[in-house]
């Protein structure tokens, strides 16, 4: 009895708080399995070539200085190609830590692309794919319709750089490419993330 209890609430924790999980537990099949299937299929997110270019009707930087430079660390796009440096990102932009395996991070997901949509030009939305497998992360960008470029993150060397544990967590970098703020709520919702945006980036999302 005491072990179907167990079993019971483990989702029900991870649903209430951030997540964790160790890279032993996350790891998907090799080429050979549902991995190689994943890569052999269009990526659904956009590639990472546009994320060292300012939106095109960027905002100023917002009043009040601080914050601190994006940590100095590459990561491989998952659409391919060159590596990313987090710090020849330009925002503003708002970078959501995910994983497949995290029920609010797939419950947020959503309003992020619905960020990206109403806010484009303005700033730019990148996720950040944390200790995955890549044919979830694949699957999750397909059935939830998913297309802003993601950065992969297999050793959590981002959510150790801001000294975080949990996904998800989402960081708000202005134009300037300094940390203006770093939420780890839980699941962020469209009035949420607005609020957000505008108090921290400056920058005013259509309804």
């Amino acid at each position: 009895m005491n072990r179907r209890l167990a079993a019971l609430l483990v989702p029900v924790l991870l649903a209430v708080g951030g997540c964790t999980a160790g890279a032993e537990e996350q790891q998907e099949p090799g080429p050979s399995g549902r991995q190689g299937a994943a890569a052999s299929r269009p990526s659904p997110f956009q590639d990472c070539s546009a994320l060292g270019t300012p939106p095109a009707s960027a905002p100023a930087t917002p009043p009040g200085g601080g914050g601190q430079a994006l940590p100095a660390l590459t990561l491989n796009c998952f659409t391919g190609g060159a590596p990313v440096a987090l710090r020849d990102l330009r925002g503003p932009a708002v970078v959501n830590v995910w994983a497949s395996w995290c029920p609010p991070c797939r419950e947020e997901l959503p309003a992020f692309q619905r960020l990206s949509e109403r806010a484009a030009g303005r700033l730019q939305v990148i996720g950040v794919n944390n200790q995955d497998g890549r044919e979830s992360a694949q699957a999750i960008g397909e059935d939830f319709g998913i297309r802003f470029p993601v950065l992969v993150d297999q050793g959590e060397s981002f959510k150790r750089a801001l000294n975080r544990k949990a996904v998800p967590l989402t960081v708000f970098v202005d134009g300037q490419g300094r940390v203006r703020h770093v939420d780890s709520s839980g699941a962020l919702d469209d009035a949420r993330l607005a609020e957000l945006v505008r108090r921290h980036l400056g920058v005013t999302v259509p309804a």
